[in-house]
């Protein structure tokens, strides 16, 4: 056997001993353990827990649209009902931590007609604010409000929860329950001894429901006064886990 022959054959034998190696000093394990852990059999397997709330707290997201000849009577305009508007949000009991501008715009508006150039037929300035309320008995009521107040435009409502944890904290149990339960079944079917966890990660929680349709309806009030019925419904609050078991043989 000539030299360069055995230098390879003693470099690839100290490579195949540096692999269990270096894995036993990443685990902590020695190289018979991380050989031991790479060929025991496991389960893997995903469960989730699922719990309805009532929301207590709802958001609203509106506008004050107005277009003048100029852009300095627009915004002027839209200035004078938005102060309308946010007085009346005051009178309705809704704190100024729980009013917050979302958009301010003003664009010029074109008329477009065939083969000619576009007519400038004045401006559009628009006032977005998001809006939560804390008191659910009074969604419907402070919309009615805005909309006399000078809102021509709602986008949305969604409602929410003001502390998630407890809910998401009793889907986590209901999760790990259901998982455990997933675990034995599987166990038993296979005839093999369940183990403890090897692994345990968490995925999903609590996430704010989109915004709903909701439109103003001025000419509403004037035909019945009543006010704008909204309906809360419940939420639904999700963890989504996956787990490792060993089993035995």
């Amino acid at each position: 056997m000539t030299r360069t022959a055995r230098a390879l054959m003693l470099g690839t034998a100290l490579m195949t001993l540096a692999v269990p190696a270096i894995a036993s000093a990443q685990t902590g394990a020695s190289p018979m353990q991380v050989h031991a852990m790479a060929q025991q059999p496991a389960l893997n397997l995903s469960a989730f827990g699922e719990v309805k709330v009532a929301p207590d707290q709802a958001t609203i997201n509106f506008g004050v649209v107005t277009e003048a000849a100029t852009a300095q009577e627009a915004m002027t305009q839209n200035a004078q009902q938005m102060t309308r508007v946010v007085a009346a949000l005051r009178r309705a009991g809704i704190a100024e931590r729980d009013i917050q501008t979302s958009g301010l715009n003003l664009s010029a508006q074109y008329d477009y007609q065939q083969n000619e150039p576009p007519k400038l037929r004045g401006y559009q300035a628009q006032n977005r604010v998001t809006v939560v309320i804390n008191d659910l008995t009074k969604v419907g009521t402070t919309a009615d409000a805005v909309v006399a107040a000078g809102v021509n435009q709602i986008d949305g409502i969604s409602f929410g929860l003001k502390d998630a944890k407890a809910a998401e904290d009793q889907a986590r149990q209901l999760a790990v329950r259901a998982l455990q339960d997933k675990a034995r079944l599987y166990a038993q079917a296979l005839g093999v001894q369940l183990g403890g966890v090897r692994t345990l990660t968490e995925g999903g929680g609590y996430m704010p429901e989109p915004p709903r349709p909701m439109y103003a309806r001025a000419m509403a009030m004037d035909a019945g006064g009543a006010s704008t019925p909204v309906s809360a419904g419940e939420l639904t609050v999700r963890i989504d886990i996956s787990g490792t078991y060993d089993i035995g043989r």
